[in-house]
């Protein structure tokens, strides 16, 4: 024990110890500095705003700012943008990022997604508007042909053609009614014939 203590004492013991000290120092030195160069520490980029710019724009700008770019899924479409446009980006125009960062962008589809038409035939006007309002189709008139039916569904057209339920339309499409009024086919022609 006594000559730990005396060991601890040498001058041999201060020497190695200043020089582990002095060898930390500069390990601890060296990382930091590699950290700082490969982090880019201090160093941001900001986030272009890439709204309504088609994907071949947006790409050639997120290149140009030294960003790497991932499309998510494509959202709904919204008519307030044109066709294969940016709609939405992870994160924002205007924030900070180191270069190199993944910036998520959601592109406008196409056009609306289809949708089924509901099974409409021999149901009231009124409970087939709110049915084809559910999933997304608008009436855009109601049309009246003599059938037994007061204000039933017979028929349903888009762009004059009849189409059937189960039927696949885009989204919001606009669609006919053709509903009965209440008169029996070929009961007014019967009672003019027998005038």
């Amino acid at each position: 024990m006594k000559n730990f203590f005396s060991f601890l004492k040498s001058r041999v013991f201060r020497i190695q110890l200043g020089l582990a000290v002095l060898v930390v120092i500069i390990l601890v030195f060296l990382v930091l500095n590699w950290l700082k160069s490969s982090t880019n520490h201090g160093e941001f980029v900001e986030v272009p705003d890439l709204s309504k710019m088609s994907v071949m724009d947006m790409r050639s700008v997120i290149e140009g700012a030294n960003l790497r770019y991932e499309v998510v899924d494509s959202a709904n479409y919204s008519p307030e943008y044109p066709r294969f446009s940016i709609i939405d980006q992870d994160p924002p125009a205007g924030n900070k990022v180191k270069e190199n960062r993944k910036i998520y962008v959601t592109v406008n589809p196409s056009g609306y997604k289809k949708v089924t038409v509901p099974k409409i035939i021999q149901v009231t006007q009124r409970n087939a508007t709110s049915m084809l309002r559910a999933v997304g189709l608008d009436v855009q008139r109601v049309t009246y042909v003599d059938e037994l039916g007061k204000d039933m569904v017979y028929y349903i057209k888009y762009k004059g053609k009849n189409i059937s339920p189960g039927d696949k339309l885009p989204k919001t499409s606009k669609i006919e009614l053709i509903c009965g009024n209440g008169t029996i086919p070929g009961r007014a022609r019967v009672k003019a014939d027998s005038e």
